[in-house]
């Protein structure tokens, strides 16, 4: 899908958004020089989501935006087939693990200085390949009318009991949940992590391929929990009101089940428009793009001083980003191996 300015000024970006909100202070101009210039984006983060973003970015600069979405995994494998024949000039994915994959392959290119400074060390590849650009926590969400609050567990271990049989969704398909258990694994082992998603799968444990369709499931009451990134919730919340049944839960601190997971940004090493490219890393990380991410999406900010929006809890402390990523990069593939072998996707 192609963004020009003239279609994002079509399309009412200011309706969707606010122009305050996603343009910033300059205003969707569109500069005439750079009419005839565009980028190319391979987004593991839904059009729903990014779409706007990307919108604003041409009717701010005049720069037209093509986009190709899929999911993460799937986008960083196709640019590994693609090699430098690939279109694309930046990649977004919705977790580190296909980031790092493609770093390791030496697909990536330097990020310019200006773009590393915005966020955090933490929040940053070590090597100045990526960025991370929005945070997202793992969460339990639950059937507010059907489960008790005291009845909800500490640990991502207890759902492999009794209390939890036939009752909880698992997104295994999700990259978001497989840079978790890639993660998992890494902390606790592979012998335990295997056996915990084959109790689960033992357990009854229902496959979902997205977490919205999870939380939708959840405050229908068709299945009682479900893992899932927080922010899912809270935008059913906002859409629905009270006639959405659910709710997040957090494990106990410490526990594995609680970890914030980063979306990140790159720039393909064969990039013939890195400064382009550059220059829509600069504007994503922008105080107006933050503040779309977390006031309207729900998302964790990242930019260094953009603060979250008021209706999020605290900030996870557990933060799969730059301390992470090299050892999930390595083992992205056996994850997914693993989580085909388990059955977890024919539940």
């Amino acid at each position: 899908m192609c963004f020009s300015s003239a279609h994002a000024r079509r399309l009412g970006v200011h309706l969707l958004l606010g122009v305050s909100l996603l343009a910033g202070a300059a205003g969707l101009t569109g500069c005439g020089s750079d009419d005839d210039k565009s980028i190319t984006i391979y987004s593991g983060r839904s059009e729903s989501l990014v779409g706007p973003i990307f919108e604003a970015f041409a009717a701010e600069t005049g720069i037209a935006v093509e986009a190709r979405y899929g999911s993460s995994n799937d986008m960083a494998l196709t640019l590994e087939t693609e090699g430098t024949k690939t279109t694309a000039d930046v990649f977004l994915s919705r977790s580190p693990g296909p980031t790092g994959y493609l770093d390791d392959l030496g697909m990536l290119a330097g990020l310019d200085d200006d773009v590393l400074a915005e966020v955090d060390a933490s929040n940053r590849a070590g090597n100045g390949n990526w960025v991370g650009f929005a945070g997202r926590a793992r969460v339990l969400v639950y059937n507010i009318d059907e489960v008790p609050e005291a009845d909800l567990p500490d640990s991502i271990f207890d759902l492999t009991g009794p209390g939890y049989e036939g009752l909880v969704a698992v997104p295994g398909s999700n990259s978001s949940f497989q840079d978790w258990f890639t993660v998992f694994r890494l902390r606790n082992g592979d012998d335990v992590a295997i056996g915990w998603l084959e109790d689960m799968v033992a357990n009854g444990s229902h496959f979902y391929p997205k977490n919205r369709a999870i939380v939708e499931a959840v405050g229908r009451d068709e299945v009682r929990f479900g893992l899932v990134n927080h922010y899912y919730n809270h935008q059913e919340v906002a859409k629905n009101g009270d006639d959405q049944r659910s709710a997040n839960h957090g494990f106990a601190p410490g526990d594995d089940g609680g970890l914030m997971i980063i979306a990140t940004a790159s720039i393909l090493d064969s990039s013939d428009d890195k400064e382009i490219a550059n220059r829509f890393l600069a504007f994503l990380l922008g105080d107006g793009q933050q503040r779309y991410l977390t006031d309207t999406v729900f998302e964790y900010p990242l930019a260094i001083g953009v603060a979250p929006a008021d209706r999020l809890p605290e900030r996870p402390a557990d933060t799969v980003g730059a301390i992470d990523i090299d050892d999930m990069a390595a083992e992205f593939k056996r994850t997914i191996e693993i989580i085909e072998a388990s059955g977890v996707l024919d539940q």
